[in-house]
């Protein structure tokens, strides 16, 4: 079966799914009902009415019913993941910890959990508990061990250049012009997503022309971050109302023309080699080397480019920063430093300076 790329397919998701070639998808993202349990009305201190979602597509008789609707989508989902992707599932309190311990148990393998921090929080009226803030998504691979997506470099470059932690602030709900809003001027959807957020799971975890999918599609916002960024996207949704705000919202974007050069988001600068540096004298045989800028662990630079640690293990920046990480894994670039006119300079900024002291450029090598 073709996959039906850039399409939204109405009805119910886990048909929709099985219907759909096992490990064909790359990316999942899925904001499925929260079972917020409410069970009166909401009202401000002025008495006005608060527009909580109350759809009837998040009621369920019992946490039982939750949990055996979650194990099935998520299973679905498993179906068609490819062993090299990944999935995004997002939630609140009421519901992030069961999905969590379905994924488990279904043998996806978790890799974050991140929090969305909100700006622009709805406050707790009645003042009986702690405002509520935030909002928990889950990354999971395939399972244990597969290899999966991340754009590291990306998200650095979303970060100025520091890696991207997990906690993510500045993001606020999907308000004024991003709320898509329904023929009577109300907003399309309860629970509509800001693009921000998406731009970040996306962006992170797939590359140009993969295959994204989500499973409750609503008012589209997956659809078209990933149009956007030139990913190919797959929606899934029951409800008539939302297929036709968020087909009407996908139609009117229009990417710029791909450019990989653009939308490619690997570090491309050409690669130089830890020996090289040695070679051409910017570090010196004899030269000690201090391990995540503590001066009490170190090593000393050989003739032939390895590193020898202080209790005679020897290896490359890579396997001897492990080797001091309990076997780790370690990108020696970023944790080792040379110290020079008493600072720290790690090996990154140093092979940098190569490159621009012999012209070379972002170009690929």
């Amino acid at each position: 079966m073709k996959l039906p790329l850039n399409q939204i397919l109405q009805g119910d998701c886990v048909e929709n799914l099985n219907a759909l070639p096992e490990r064909s998808i790359d990316l999942i993202f899925a904001d499925p009902p929260y079972n917020l349990q409410l069970q009166n009305e909401l009202h401000r201190p002025d008495m006005s009415k608060v527009r909580a979602v109350d759809d009837r597509w998040d009621k369920f008789d019992s946490f039982q019913a939750y949990d055996e609707f979650t194990k099935a989508w998520l299973t679905a989902c498993k179906r068609v993941l490819k062993p090299s992707g990944s999935i995004w599932v997002i939630g609140s309190y009421h519901n992030i910890f069961r999905v969590g311990a379905i994924m488990q148990d279904l043998g996806f393998w978790l890799l974050n959990d991140v929090i969305w921090v909100k700006t622009n929080p709805m406050p707790n009226f009645r003042g009986v508990r702690f405002t509520n803030a935030h909002e928990t998504l889950i990354w999971a691979s395939s399972g244990k061990g597969a290899k999966y997506t991340f754009n590291h470099q990306a998200m650095k470059g979303l970060n100025e250049e520091k890696q991207m932690r997990s906690d993510w602030w500045l993001l606020s709900l999907a308000t004024g012009s991003e709320r898509v809003k329904d023929d009577n001027g109300d907003k399309a959807h309860s629970t509509q997503k800001p693009e921000a957020l998406l731009y970040r799971v996306i962006l992170s975890s797939s590359k140009p022309g993969d295959a994204v999918l989500d499973p409750f599609f609503g008012s589209g916002t997956t659809g078209a971050v990933a149009k956007r960024l030139h990913r190919n996207w797959i929606g899934l949704e029951r409800e008539e109302k939302y297929i036709k705000a968020a087909q009407k919202r996908i139609d009117a974007i229009q990417p710029e023309t791909f450019n990989p050069r653009i939308f490619d988001v690997k570090k491309t600068a050409p690669r130089v080699r830890f020996s090289t540096l040695v070679e051409n004298g910017l570090l010196q045989a004899g030269q000690k080397l201090f391990f995540a800028k503590d001066c009490s662990r170190f090593a000393t630079i050989k003739a032939d480019a390895r590193l020898r640690a202080v209790d005679g293990f020897e290896g490359s920046i890579h396997a001897t920063g492990s080797h001091y990480m309990n076997g780790a894994p370690c990108n020696g670039w970023e944790q080792w430093f040379l110290q020079e006119n008493g600072s720290l300079i790690s090996l990154d900024d140093v092979r940098e300076k190569y490159r621009l002291a012999n012209g070379l450029d972002e170009r690929d090598a």
